[in-house]
Order: structure tokens, then C-alpha cells, then sequence
């Protein structure tokens, strides 16, 4: 089964137990996920799935970030709640020995041995996070092992 497939089933299942935030933060990942599909023109697969679930949680921590700002304890309750129901719907993360080891790989295949080559490992990097670790963190890595 499809996390789409996935995360329909647990709609229904939220809707029956009254769950709303769930029940909420499941329709917005479906809609994202169904307005993706419309801009590509085509069924998505498994790792495309997995960058909009790792793109709606950046934003709600995008939105912590902006209640913290605007002093709106509420705002930031509801973010980190829809937070941790998308993140049921990653694979667990990589521990930061797996994420530096894999990295370290990224960096040998590149043949990368300075900071300017950080593009290069990225670009062999990025198919392997799937879900896994972000963007954003693995580039740190990058950067700091490359120093």
C-alpha cells in the first residue's frame, strides 16, 4: 500500500474516531499531495510522497517559527501537534552516525575536497535521503565534514 493509499485510510479512520487534528492534518497532506500530482500532470511515487509530507513539516516549523515571533502559544501547539502526525508518516530518521557515514560515501564518490564541492555530493546525496534526514541537514553535514 501507497502512503496516499495510506494516508486515505487513515482519514477515514480519524473521521470515524474524531480525531480533528488528525483528521485535518491528513486532508492538507492529501491536498498538497493531489495539487503535486496536477502540477506534474501524473501519478507521483513513493519518494515523491515523501517530500511533500518533508515539505508540509518545514512549513508548520516555518510557522512555529513566525507564532514564536507573534507570541501565539496556540499557533505553535497546533504546528507541532500536525508535526508529529506527519512525522507517522515518514520512515524513521537517520541517526547522525548513519547520516554522517552516508555523507562520508556521498563525499568519496564526488571526489569532493573542499566546500566549494558541496553542490556535486548534494546532487549524489539528496536520492538517498528519501524521507530519512532533510536537506538542510544533510548540507551541514556536508559542510562540516568538508572543513
Amino acid at each position: 500500500m501507497d502512503l496516499k493509499t495510506t494516508l486515505q485510510s487513515d482519514l477515514k479512520d480519524a473521521m470515524r474516531k474524531g480525531e480533528d487534528t488528525r483528521k485535518s492534518t491528513i486532508r492538507m497532506a492529501l491536498t498538497a499531495i493531489q495539487l503535486a500530482e496536477v502540477e506534474k500532470d501524473s501519478h507521483m511515487d513513493e519518494t515523491a510522497y515523501l517530500a511533500v509530507i518533508q515539505k508540509e513539516i518545514k512549513s508548520r516549523r516555518e510557522s512555529i517559527e513566525d507564532a514564536k515571533r507573534a507570541n501565539r502559544p496556540e499557533l505553535i501547539t497546533q504546528a507541532e501537534a500536525e508535526i508529529k502526525v506527519l512525522q507517522g508518516y515518514l520512515p524513521p530518521a537517520f541517526s547522525p552516525e548513519e547520516l554522517d557515514s552516508l555523507v562520508k560515501a556521498a563525499i568519496a564518490d564526488a571526489g569532493a575536497t573542499s566546500i566549494r564541492d558541496v553542490g556535486q555530493v548534494m546532487k549524489i546525496l539528496k536520492p538517498q535521503l528519501q524521507g530519512r534526514a532533510t536537506t538542510d541537514e544533510a548540507s551541514q553535514a556536508v559542510k562540516r565534514l568538508l572543513q
